[in-house]
């Protein structure tokens, strides 16, 4: 179950912000601000993990959380 609008929404989002954003899903690591790296991993179902790396890596990560929630999808952001 592949959500296109979270697709694009999530891209957009992360392409707002210098900070790296890196979801990893199982063994796999993938640029947020990738539309095509987020068709191919984001299925339903999975629990995601974000990474967020850089100097507006708060904003990010709180506008992230937003727009997975919005889309209902399971996603933990790392605190490093």
């Amino acid at each position: 179950m592949s959500n296109n609008a979270a697709i694009v929404e999530i891209s957009q989002a992360a392409g707002k912000f210098t900070s790296s954003i890196v979801l990893q899903a199982d063994s796999k690591y993938i640029d947020v601000k990738s539309i095509l790296g987020l068709f191919t991993t984001l299925v339903g179902g999975h629990a995601y993990e974000l990474h967020v790396h850089g100097p507006d890596a708060t904003e990010a990560k709180a506008a992230m959380a937003e727009v997975f929630a919005k889309h209902s999808l399971n996603v933990k952001i790392i605190s490093e």
